[in-house]
């Protein structure tokens, strides 16, 4: 993110005039992956309507609301096409109660970070130990894991603990640099996302979806932990573009567009623009590394860097038209 004042400048002249968010996005993003949708979807809808009523999320104030509009199962559905029912069911789950303790957590956090701890230790204490609940959301959490237990093999479900604590951590982090006196430099910021994102915890439900586990040699070679990374930053560095105009408003500061908007103190079409050129850079580097790894992989080796490759096409098409990011067709870009 070192583009200089000229150099952005140059970019702005070479932005397709756009009248929405949603039109210049269109415009300039490379998107290689078709759209597709799991036929399972309006069953994991209804299954995670009744999972969060069994756990009593939905009880909770503003919840039934929130998932009305980003629908969680269509945002599965998308991510992962060829899942089988059991496995879209779990991710759906998992996109619910990401999206409930996220938001727990901004309205908790937003002006003393401290305030988050004891939901966040709750959580650790859950996945870390397996520690009984003691609030609603550590019950769902709770739930959830012991689903993913049951579905998982012993090392996928010791991966999946392992990088939603990482994400968990992520929530404190962003929580002290929203509430840091003066703004936060761009790679801090790009380094909060890659923890909040909570992407990288279903990768081992990409791997569950395959025919075998992958062994360790596939797991940890250089490029697929490459691939990863690749994947996790397009996939939720393309949300912020779309939510760009809805946490300008409301004063959030860990997205890549609005990271550039105050790097370069440009209009936002341009600093959209550059975030664009961003994500392109790492959607380009995903497919070669991919091509030049694919030889090597087994089929469920294969299936799980196209199940990575699923969330980056799966949050595009998601965000061009959730309710949750509907300020992004309006009319006026400033």
């Amino acid at each position: 993110m070192s583009t200089t004042h000229e150099e952005w400048a140059a970019v702005a002249q070479d932005v397709i005039p756009a009248s929405t968010l949603v039109e210049l996005i269109d415009a300039h993003l490379y998107m290689p992956f078709p759209l597709r949708r799991n036929p399972h979807e309006p069953a994991a809808s209804a299954g995670v309507d009744h999972w969060l009523r069994a756990t009593g999320l939905s009880d909770e104030p503003g919840v039934s609301t929130m998932i009305a509009h980003t629908r969680p199962a269509e945002l599965a559905s998308y991510n992962s096409p060829d899942a089988d029912s059991g496995v879209l069911q779990l991710v759906a789950h998992q996109i619910a109660y990401q999206f409930v303790f996220d938001d727990r957590a901004e309205e908790v956090g937003r002006h003393r970070p401290g305030n988050l701890l004891p939901m966040l230790c709750e959580s650790i204490a859950i996945l870390r130990d397996g520690a009984p609940p003691s609030t609603p959301l550590g019950a769902a959490l709770s739930d959830l894991y012991r689903q993913i237990r049951e579905r998982c093999t012993p090392g996928q479900a010791a991966r999946w603990a392992w990088q939603s604590r990482e994400y968990v951590h992520g929530l404190l982090y962003e929580a002290v640099a929203q509430t840091h006196p003066s703004p936060i430099q761009s790679g801090l910021c790009t380094s909060i996302r890659s923890l909040t994102a909570g992407v990288e915890p279903f990768y081992p439900l990409c791997e569950a979806a395959q025919p075998c586990e992958l062994t360790s040699a596939e797991l940890h070679h250089p490029l697929m932990r490459r691939l990863s990374r690749l994947s996790a930053d397009a996939a939720v560095w393309i949300p912020d573009l779309f939510s760009a105009v809805k946490e300008q408003r409301s004063g959030e500061m860990i997205n890549l567009a609005l990271a550039y908007q105050r790097a370069h103190r440009c209009p936002l079409p341009a600093a959209v623009t550059l975030a664009i050129q961003q994500i392109n850079g790492t959607i380009r580097e995903f497919e070669r590394l991919y091509d030049e790894i694919e030889p090597e992989l087994s089929p469920s080796g294969v299936g799980y860097v196209e199940g990575m490759a699923g969330w980056i096409s799966g949050c595009y098409y998601w965000s061009r038209t959730v309710p949750r990011y509907a300020d992004a067709a309006a009319p006026v870009l400033s």
